[in-house]
């Protein structure tokens, strides 16, 4: 890790700021022991993990001023976990995965980085069963469905760990794989709405995707 180069920035909501360290750009790599690799993550995706994306700025956005009391949520795919930060800062009880062996060392470090409280982390990938997490009210994330062949592994592993009554919000910043997932939920129970985000001064680039949304009601 000491031949990483690294960034810091500070995204604001509001009146409260996130302080983050990430990668300083997409062509950091450190895998000495080849971890990364025997889990199958190439040396091009290595680095994904650990920038900022505009879809995670969005669902942050969206997370923001979400209806938090009494929920657990959890973030699918955190990668930085920017959301997971935001709704810890909001008092949210608030969980983060991710498949990455680096993500949970940037999460902690970013936890000091804002004087937060520690956020539950699993390592696991979607293909994996009863990892001991329990069930959630809602489950969030950012440009996970990048792969179609992980379009039922996704929908599967969500479907295992929402409650009865439950909802799901994924922003999808438009590969093209939302509509097979979205069948998929509805087969698994769920409707399915999706618009488009407001409000997205903060983004530098327009935003082409959408924000999915499902929800279960007993």
């Amino acid at each position: 890790m000491s031949s990483l180069r690294f960034q810091y920035q500070t995204i604001e909501f509001g009146k409260s700021d996130i302080h983050l360290r990430t990668l300083r750009d997409k062509q950091q790599y450190s895998d000495d022991d080849d971890i990364a690799e025997n889990l199958g993550i190439s040396s091009a995706n290595w680095s994904l993990f650990g920038v900022v994306w505009d879809s995670s700025k969005v669902l942050a956005n969206v997370m923001f001023d979400y209806e938090i009391e009494g929920k657990r949520i959890l973030e699918i795919g955190c990668g930085i976990a920017l959301s997971s930060l935001m709704l810890s800062q909001r008092q949210a009880d608030i969980t983060a995965t991710d498949y990455h062996p680096e993500v949970e060392s940037f999460l902690l470090k970013n936890i000091q980085l804002n004087d937060g409280k520690k956020i539950p982390f699993f390592r696991t990938g979607w293909a994996d069963t009863d990892i001991g997490m329990g069930k959630f009210d809602v489950v969030i994330g950012s440009d996970i469905l990048y792969e179609s062949e992980h379009v039922a592994m996704l929908s599967s592993f969500i479907d295992q760990h929402t409650q009865s009554d439950c909802e799901v919000i994924i922003v999808d910043p438009g590969r093209g794989n939302h509509a097979r997932f979205s069948k998929k939920m509805v087969s698994l129970g769920y409707t399915h709405s999706q618009s488009k985000p407001e409000n997205i001064e903060y983004l530098t680039l327009p935003f082409k995707g959408q924000i999915l949304r499902y929800q279960r009601q007993t």
